[in-house]
């Protein structure tokens, strides 16, 4: 991929458009020839013999339906194969039951809530020891990993101040030791923007429920791997524990992803004009974009990544009333949770998507109560524009 693209990232990956439309969708799967996949909505399917099966035998195990989303969510990761489950949470748990009781796991320190919630409610207080350590310093995960780091957890950008962390060079320092396995949360990229197992990651995790759906009405996460023993061992885990997706939010998300190219190429636009609209308003305390010239990762971005979200965090001058007045004021912003849709989103991290954290860690973290993260949606760009500013003059009358 030499030369750069859009804003001096890198360009667009190959054939993504391509890969997207047409990627396990072949027309000769069906006796019909349908072009859209139909929905096999069977959960079970006759076998020519005791034992004997063609392609499926039972919904948890696989359906047609699910196949034809894993092998276009494969193809655009860059990957050999992709697996799906019931949210990006079932994901997460498919992935930790990889490990075995006393092993070790190193989490980036600014995370989703629920990855948060997870390793720290539920992972530590079973069988695995869980420690957060800031990744954006690749001497801080050399520091940390020890002969019993069996997995380390990355997100770039991190959820909700927006971190970037150098895949590769942690992907380095994380294989030094035997047996480590690097697995990056790329729900705020998507594949269009960013592929962390060209970059060195043994396993990608998507929340599909967001960008990769992107219309809001799926609740879904991917796994891509590239490696055969890895790709088993998570079948066997997917069947297993049984959280898998339902074929009607399967055939929801692979109709989703076939726009993926052309909604992030928008959320793109959209987004670099509202950071900087945000970044020279006098409301506003400080803006974190990781598109802008002003991020402390910028060059990392540029580095890896072949654009940037919709993804938005900002500080908001004032107190905690004035942040809760501007998300009361908004407009053709949804105060909602989540993220990646259409449609444009703000929110309230420490009161709604990160409460669960800790207070003293969110405060560590920069997670104040001035603090407002933004989806950036494909609405017209003076209309957001236009909303955010009446949002924040009114919050200060």
């Amino acid at each position: 991929m030499a030369g750069k693209g859009t804003e001096g990232f890198l360009p667009p990956f190959k054939h993504f458009a391509t890969d997207a439309i047409h990627a396990g969708q072949e027309p000769e799967k069906w006796r019909s020839g349908a072009v859209v996949p139909p929905i096999s909505l069977s959960t079970t399917f006759k076998q020519r013999a005791p034992g004997e099966h063609a392609d499926y035998k039972y919904v948890r195990c696989g359906t047609p339906t699910r196949d034809c989303l894993e092998k276009a969510a494969a193809a655009l990761d860059g990957a050999k194969y992709c697996l799906a489950y019931s949210s990006g949470l079932a994901a997460l748990l498919n992935i930790c039951h990889l490990l075995k009781t006393g092993d070790t796991v190193i989490c980036m320190d600014d995370v989703y809530g629920g990855t948060n919630r997870y390793f720290q409610k539920v992972a530590s207080e079973n069988n695995l020891k869980v420690i957060f350590v800031d990744c954006t310093k690749p001497k801080c995960l050399e520091a940390a990993i020890t002969p019993d780091t069996k997995l380390v957890w990355l997100e770039t950008p991190t959820n909700p101040t927006l971190k970037v962390i150098d895949i590769q060079a942690c992907a380095d320092v994380a294989h030094r030791q035997p047996g480590v396995l690097l697995a990056v949360d790329n729900t705020f990229m998507s594949a269009y923007f960013q592929r962390p197992m060209s970059l060195g990651a043994d396993i990608c995790v998507s929340s599909a429920t967001k960008y990769i759906n992107g219309h809001s009405d799926v609740l879904l996460g991917l796994v891509s791997v590239n490696r055969d023993d890895l790709y088993e061992r998570l079948k066997f885990l997917q069947n297993s524990l049984g959280a898998v997706p339902s074929p009607f939010d399967c055939f929801l998300c692979n109709r989703g992803l076939k726009t993926l190219h052309i909604r992030m190429k928008l959320h793109f636009q959209n987004g670099l004009a509202v950071a900087k609209f945000l970044e020279t308003h006098p409301r506003v305390e400080k803006v974190i974009y990781p598109g802008l010239p002003s991020h402390p990762q910028y060059h990392v971005m540029q580095k890896q990544c072949t654009g940037c979200p919709g993804m938005i965090t900002f500080y908001i001058k004032g107190k905690k009333e004035n942040a809760i007045a501007f998300l009361k004021n908004l407009k053709v912003f949804a105060l909602a949770e989540s993220l990646g849709g259409y449609e444009s989103l703000a929110e309230h991290p420490a009161i709604m998507t990160h409460a669960s954290v800790p207070e003293k860690e969110r405060k560590a973290l920069g997670i104040t109560d001035t603090l407002i993260r933004l989806s950036v949606g494909l609405e017209d760009e003076e209309d957001l524009i236009k909303d955010l500013d009446q949002a924040l003059e009114a919050a200060f009358k």
